[in-house]
């Protein structure tokens, strides 16, 4: 375990070791579904591999870089897919957005980046995206089956398509409730890294044991805020009065885990790999220590059952200061 986790592996508040962070349980999807079933209840979250086809992955991936191309993001003589970072520039300039680094969700950077940001943005509304990675039939279908929810599996519309330059602000820990507090907390978060992930490429990681963290500290959340006289449509915010203002639990990922008595849960990651986790499931993600700069690509899919009640906010593409 000390040669796998001696990699240069952080979060803002110091590094992740031994001591305090862990390996993911990997699950191949051809397992019996009962059995990721119950992996899925006990450990918060089902890291599924290769369930994409990974060529659909990267094919995703070189559009997205290839649209920003013209930022001049990318390491000249390299190619779009690569997605590597050219190190002559300031990550500064280059933010990545919806993580939480705005206070309620506003527009990252400055005029510098704007360009860059925009179009981040835009390959949100993208075909390539929108319409085609985001209603992957292979992703779809899995959940439809994992979840038993079958012709009522609803892919909400509201994604998260992050990229993470080598040496910015990673993303602190929270839990997805937090934002989808107008429905009932049944939907399923798959987290889709977009290309591979070394093991300090920025990856997510989830807090051991975190989705009962999770569940309690948003009860207390509430009750905090009835009792100061909150109504239930202002204590449903993610950003009301008794939060962060960007909804988030801490920057600190370290010192979170340490004061929960837990550790962190860690991997790399591989195009076609996609990580299911429960709403209140606590995570957050790592400073890109990539040593060849590479761009860390994910976004994150969120599904819900449709005979139920969910958050219709989400049915709406992402837009800055939307204030979901």
């Amino acid at each position: 375990m000390v040669g796998v986790l001696a990699n240069n592996l952080a979060v803002n508040d110091g590094p992740l070791n031994e001591d305090n962070a862990a390996l993911l349980r990997p699950s191949d999807p051809s397992l019996p579904i009962e059995d990721l079933r119950k992996r899925y209840e006990e450990d918060g979250y089902l890291f599924l591999k290769q369930v994409l086809p990974r060529e659909d992955v990267l094919e995703a991936r070189n559009a997205y870089f290839s649209s920003l191309e013209s930022t001049g993001v990318l390491k000249p003589g390299t190619q779009p897919v690569e997605g590597i970072f050219d190190p002559a520039k300031s990550h500064l300039d280059y933010p990545g957005i919806g993580a939480g680094h705005v206070d309620g969700n506003g527009k990252p950077g400055g005029e510098k980046a704007a360009a860059f940001v925009d179009l981040a943005l835009d390959a949100h509304y993208k075909e390539w995206y929108a319409e085609k990675f985001c209603n992957h039939p292979a992703l779809y279908n899995f959940v439809a089956k994992f979840s038993d929810w079958g012709k009522d599996t609803l892919s909400l519309r509201r994604t998260l398509l992050r990229n993470n330059i080598p040496g910015s602000k990673p993303i602190g820990v929270h839990y997805d409730q937090i934002f989808l507090r107008y429905g009932d907390p049944t939907s399923i978060t798959a987290w889709v890294p977009m290309g591979d992930i070394k093991l300090n490429g920025g990856g997510l990681i989830y807090l051991e044991n975190g989705d009962r963290i999770g569940i309690e500290m948003e009860q207390a959340f509430f009750k905090e805020a009835k009792e100061a006289g909150l109504s239930d449509e202002e204590a449903k915010s993610a950003f009301n009065s008794n939060m962060m203002a960007t909804g988030l639990l801490s920057e600190f990922p370290a010192g979170f885990a340490r004061e929960h008595g837990r550790r962190w849960l860690v991997s790399a990651y591989e195009a076609g790999d996609v990580v299911l986790h429960k709403p209140h499931m606590i995570h957050a993600s790592t400073i890109n220590h990539d040593p060849n700069n590479v761009i860390r690509l994910a976004t994150d899919l969120r599904f819900c059952d449709s005979s139920k009640p969910y958050d219709k906010r989400w049915m709406n593409h992402y837009t800055f200061n939307d204030g979901v």
